[in-house]
């Protein structure tokens, strides 16, 4: 039990450290203690006055602050300082004294549950309530056993620990020369390669009138056909650098610049490869996504953008697993990219209404640089609106609705529904797009499948699917089968096999293809 100025004690010992003469207060015994210390040094030397006047000066310290023996000194054992009920929160040393009897549990109380913390310390009691803090101290430091047991490991091991010093010492170096010399602080590069070699197995003989990746152009055909004969093999590249800047850690703004080769492989179906080069046969390096993308509190994301993004670019999931992991275009909905924009401006909004609900907005343009009555923010755009529903469980499915600016033999709107089940080994979905044409007819698509994530291997996905393409007065069908190995983080590899139906009015419609592509990402 810690009597006197308990409450000075016990921040003593809770901060490690002892102290008295400071907070004490008024009492006797200070006055007292200090009186004869101020005499002492006064008097070099000693008198019968001096003397007798410090024997006083004793006697009265004694008398004040040395118990007596009518009061036994009972002590009462506490788990928790509120057990103490003269002890307040708002005591200065309640902090302290809440240390003392909850964590270490060398602080006791008067068999009344009280603390009487103005009470004045004797030395006795401080010599006791010191030794059981210091018993607590030693039991978490541990015995001397162990200590020793401490210092034969390190004297064993200094040559081993001598070298992890130097290590770290080594590696702040390097650090430190990163730090003054990295590309930037702020951006990271990031990169991808794509590379496709594709054989036909067969030699269809249509039209090439309608333009590959190009559903929504005017056909000069009486079929709209696409296609034509092709060669025995291609080969062709699409590369990809993302230069990703965060100012806040919850932003980004993108720079990406993409080159490649050619754009007509598989020839025969509406869009061609999912990761076409889009660079012509000249490699030339083409300006692609440049956008801003930043939070507006906790609910809202913001995208402004100067080029490249359109419908899909604002949303938060297609939803359909084949969507980046297909060889084919026809693996993402193609509906997306029936509509006018991305060569300009756009802008777009995501509202996380739930935690699974997520509503998302874009508009985009093609013109919006253009000053010219045709031109400007207002003329060859699109917009978006779709609602997501992207759930933990089974369940996963959007509704979307399209619409822009609309010509000759150009979809009207477009309405939508995607849907995902996905069971852990097996995932099922599919989308259905309704979309009436300009001038009549229809671009309506279709699609549906089965993928197996992570099938022989983390990363790994076997899907197959087979969908309508959107296309006017015809219904061209594709299905694919593919395997995407991952072979490590940068790379994986992707086989496939395609068969392509343009649905024309040439008897050979039909062609089927065998296609490799490898994925570097880095």
């Amino acid at each position: 039990m810690l009597k006197g100025h308990h409450l000075l004690l016990a921040l003593g010992l809770a901060t490690c450290g002892v102290g008295f003469g400071q907070g004490l207060g008024e009492t006797t015994a200070d006055a007292l203690a200090l009186e004869a210390a101020g005499d002492a040094i006064a008097l070099e030397t000693p008198t019968a006055d001096s003397l007798e006047k410090e024997a006083r000066l004793t006697t009265q310290i004694k008398a004040t602050t040395e118990p007596t023996q009518t009061e036994p000194i009972q002590l009462a054992q506490v788990t928790s300082v509120s057990e103490l009920s003269d002890v307040q929160p708002g005591d200065w040393a309640y902090t302290a004294l809440q240390r003392l009897v909850e964590e270490y549990g060398c602080l006791e109380g008067y068999p009344d549950r009280t603390y009487r913390g103005s009470r004045a310390l004797t030395r006795y009691e401080f010599a006791a309530g010191l030794n059981a803090c210091l018993d607590v101290v030693v039991q978490l430091i541990g015995s001397s056993s162990q200590l020793n047991e401490i210092r034969r490991l390190q004297a064993e091991f200094a040559d081993e620990l001598a070298a992890v010093r130097s290590d770290v010492d080594t590696l702040q170096v390097d650090v430190a020369e990163l730090e003054a010399n990295q590309f930037s602080t702020t951006t990271k590069l990031r990169g991808l390669l794509n590379a496709h070699l594709v054989v036909p197995f067969g030699e269809a003989s249509l039209s090439a009138d309608q333009p590959n990746g190009s559903p929504d152009a005017t056909p000069t055909s009486s079929d709209s056909t696409v296609g034509g004969p092709e060669a025995d093999a291609t080969f062709e590249y699409r590369s990809i650098l993302n230069f990703d800047t965060s100012f806040t850690g919850s932003d980004r703004l993108r720079l990406s610049f993409r080159t490649g080769d050619s754009t007509s492989t598989l020839a025969n179906t509406e869009n061609g490869l999912a990761s076409s080069g889009g660079g012509g046969t000249g490699d030339s390096v083409q300006l692609d996504d440049v956008f801003y993308r930043f939070p507006i509190g906790d609910r809202i994301s913001a995208t402004v953008a100067a080029n490249s993004m359109v419908t899909d670019d604002f949303v938060s999931s297609t939803i359909v697993p084949f969507d980046g992991s297909s060889v084919a275009d026809a693996g993402g909905p193609e509906f997306y990219d029936l509509y006018n924009g991305g060569g300009s401006f756009g802008a777009g909004l995501n509202f996380n209404l739930s935690r699974n609900l997520i509503l998302d907005l874009g508009y985009a343009n093609d013109t919006g640089n253009v000053n010219e009555p045709d031109g400007g923010l207002f003329n060859n755009y699109s917009y978006i609106a779709q609602l997501n529903l992207l759930s933990d469980g089974i369940f996963s499915g959007a509704i979307a609705y399209i619409n822009g600016d609309s010509s000759s033999s150009s979809p009207q709107y477009t309405v939508a529904g995607l849907l995902s089940l996905d069971f852990g080994p097996v995932i099922a979905s599919g989308h259905y797009a309704y979309t009436p044409a300009e001038g009549g007819g229809d671009l309506d698509s279709y699609m549906g499948g089965f993928a197996f994530p992570n099938l022989f291997g983390i990363g790994n996905e076997l899907g197959l699917y087979g969908g309508v393409s959107p296309a006017i007065n015809r219904n061209p069908l594709l299905v694919e089968a593919y395997y995407q190995i991952s072979v490590n983080e940068f790379f994986s590899l992707t086989p496939s096999f395609i068969y392509a139906n343009s649905d024309g009015d040439n008897d050979d419609t039909e062609n089927t293809y065998g296609a490799v592509r490898a994925t570097f990402a880095f």
